[in-house]
């Protein structure tokens, strides 16, 4: 069966590069449905769905946003409707992925619209922000950001071969086949570098018990990317070996996952087990990016681009209370496990974040926060110790047999 592309995109004042980039995309043998979110005027063709239709989506008129002179607040509601829209047809398989381009107003209306859409259906976008931060519009899904080098202001030499790239990157996507594989139950675990040996190794041990384990990089991205797969219902079982992103929410680091993180589990009533890996550190960017108020901390140079900064007695103990009061709210099994010997690689004797006293406040405080639905074990171990993942795991599958 063919597949069908979405295209979303101001036909008013792009329209000679959507048209390019339709003409492309067909050219392949490929079908296309295009939704217009332009206001400003005539659809330089004629599109699937209408202006007007998206405005209706996002409960507004498109009269009304044209007489509202507000570009903030037709781009909001355009970028409200065109993911409505753009989830509709992928829902009844009208649509196979999603491409789009442009500047910072056509970047939020597209990628919005990417992130109505699952994880695995292909989406693209073409930007002239592409080469810089592209968290907030890419944030949990797999939007896939092509630098456009020049401004989308029409067709030139360059922008030319970019789109006709683009084209078929999204054409090559929606027709690529997924090889088959068993289905398995999924276990979200979340991992750093400081704690690759303890997830590797657990990783193995789900493996050998028939589950499929998603490793995520505890970057504030990646465990919200966990959490939201958690509440799709997606998966069955939370490791999360590394609760890093709770001391970047505290302190200020760039690795945050927001406020609501190490609660979706807890919600769901899903089986989690819990530690506190690298809950040592905080994230920073080069070391010239570091607040000055923390100049008196102590830090450690991951690599050129990563600073990290050990997180205080003080800062453990808020830690402690936070973990407690949130996992203390779960509805499923929840347990914590500790291992007494340290949370990172660099957190251990002999090494530069190692702090007894931390970890003691940190214990201390989850404690006297936890509730009595939470099974708490204590363990003479390093993290990164084999016998640390294998009692993570042992704990894991029991609770998710029904036994913990």
């Amino acid at each position: 069966m063919a597949k069908t592309v979405g295209i979303v995109g101001t036909l008013d004042t792009k329209g000679m590069e959507f048209q390019f980039i339709k003409e492309q995309i067909e050219a392949s043998g490929t079908a296309t449905c295009v939704v217009n979110t332009g206001i400003i005027g005539e659809p330089h063709f004629a599109p699937d769905v209408s202006a007007g239709e998206v405005a209706a989506a996002a409960g507004g008129s498109l009269k009304a946003l044209q007489d509202g002179g507000d570009r903030g607040v037709a781009v909001a509601a355009m970028a409200e409707g065109a993911a409505k829209i753009i989830a509709e047809l992928q829902r009844d398989g009208k649509i196979d992925g999603v491409i789009s381009l442009g500047g910072s107003a056509g970047t939020t209306i597209g990628t919005t619209a990417m992130r109505a859409v699952p994880v695995g259906v292909p989406k693209i976008m073409v930007s002239t922000l592409a080469s810089g931060d592209t968290s907030p519009y890419v944030d949990t899904k797999d939007v896939s950001m092509m630098y456009s080098v020049v401004d989308i202001a029409g067709i030139n030499s360059l922008s030319r071969q970019i789109l006709a790239n683009a084209a078929g990157a999204i054409v090559g996507m929606v027709n690529a086949e997924v090889p088959a594989a068993e289905d398995k139950p999924l276990i979200g675990a979340t991992m750093f570098g400081v704690t690759t040996p303890c997830v590797t190794k657990a990783r193995e041990l789900l493996e050998e018990a028939g589950y499929e384990v998603l490793v995520f990089h505890a970057t504030g991205a990646g465990g919200r990317a966990m959490e939201d797969l958690v509440r799709g219902g997606f998966i069955v079982g939370v490791l999360d070996a590394t609760t890093t992103e709770l001391a970047d929410e505290l302190v200020g680091g760039v690795l945050s996952a927001g406020p609501d993180r190490l609660e979706a589990a807890g919600d769901l009533g899903v089986p989690q087990v819990v530690a506190p890996g690298a809950l040592d550190m905080v994230n920073f960017g080069p070391p010239d990016t570091v607040p000055e108020q923390f100049s008196d901390r102590t830090f450690y140079q991951h690599n050129p681009t990563v600073t990290l900064m050990r997180t205080t007695v003080e800062e453990n103990a808020e830690l402690g209370k936070v973990m407690g009061q949130k996992l203390s709210q779960a509805k499923g099994p929840t347990t914590v496990i500790i291992p007494k010997q340290g949370v990172s690689a660099i957190d251990k004797e002999r090494q530069p974040f190692y702090s007894a006293e931390a970890e003691a406040a940190w214990i201390e405080n989850l404690k006297a926060n936890l509730g009595d639905n939470v099974t708490l074990i204590e363990m003479d171990n390093h993290i990164n110790d084999d016998a640390f993942a294998t009692k993570l795991v042992e704990t894991l599958l029991a609770s998710l047999d029904g036994d913990a």
